[in-house]
């Protein structure tokens, strides 16, 4: 009897995955000004805490870049000579939305002089902003720093805390037509809450541990502190680590940043500084 031949399927084609890393820190910027990436009059996102997951070397890279006019979001701007206060002392930045000015007197100098513009955010509203942008949330009320100069020129509006609603009955008097009106726990009372906007920005920079190919990122520590926030809210995102890993070296439930959110990485070798040194006598 005859046998029936069957053709072997061919291989499927996988095209290749374009390289998200780069050699140099200055080469994650080679090419942005022409991609109209990089521009005057930007808004760009910084991660870190002071000192601390700051990516330096891509704001050196910024700073060589030339860009100015710049809106920055950053909890702080490092020091003098340090992180972005380079970029102050260049004069390249506009304004700006931090949380404090930290040890950094060129900072507080062109601040009071009026050379800088400066908005203030409480740490955690600059937080859940930078949060919100990243998930597509416009605004949202906030009970911090209702009733002081946090909430002077925005909208704000009397609420029922989350607890004290019955049924997502939050705001008072609401109700869904020809259904129901919810009601609050008894004896709650509103308090009031100030109306915040969502950040977004056209590029971030942000500094991990450890990053894959794809962009895949994981943070150590307190470093992690604005990085993986910051990292959602842009529209491009550069990542600076300290070590570079083969792809499926990351568990899943490693994974801080899913490398989709990263356009471009680059592996540097940072230097360790602090603040404020304090040691035992």
């Amino acid at each position: 009897m005859a046998t029936q031949r069957t053709r072997k399927a061919a291989p499927r084609y996988h095209p290749p995955m374009a390289s998200k890393t780069f050699t140099s820190a200055s080469d994650t910027f080679a090419d942005l000004k022409a991609k109209g990436v990089l521009r005057d009059g930007m808004t760009i996102m910084v991660g870190g805490f002071g000192l601390c997951g700051i990516p330096e070397n891509l704001i050196l890279a910024l700073r060589d870049s030339g860009v100015k006019d710049l809106t920055c979001i950053s909890n702080n701007a490092g020091v003098d000579d340090f992180g972005l206060g380079l970029l102050l002392k260049t004069r390249q930045i506009r304004k700006m939305i931090s949380s404090y000015v930290g040890e950094n007197a060129e900072f507080e100098r062109q601040y009071l002089s009026g050379e800088l513009e400066v908005e203030f955010n409480p740490q955690g509203t600059l937080a859940e902003r930078i949060r919100a942008g990243g998930a597509g949330i416009p605004a949202f009320y906030t009970a911090t720093g209702a009733g002081t100069k946090v909430s002077e020129g925005k909208e704000t509006r009397e609420l029922f805390r989350p607890y004290d609603g019955v049924g997502g009955c939050t705001i008072p008097g609401w109700k869904v037509p020809g259904k129901f009106a919810p009601t609050p726990r008894a004896g709650a009372t509103p308090r009031e809450y100030v109306l915040e906007t969502g950040l977004y920005a056209d590029l971030a920079l942000v500094k991990a541990h450890k990053a894959d190919g794809f962009g895949n990122l994981q943070y150590r520590m307190t470093a992690r502190n604005f990085n993986p926030m910051m990292a959602t809210a842009a529209a491009f995102v550069i990542a600076e680590v300290d070590e570079l890993v083969p792809l499926g070296a990351f568990n899943a439930d490693q994974v801080h940043t899913p490398g989709s959110y990263v356009d471009r990485v680059v592996q540097t070798k940072c230097e360790k500084r602090i603040e404020q040194r304090t040691v035992r006598k």
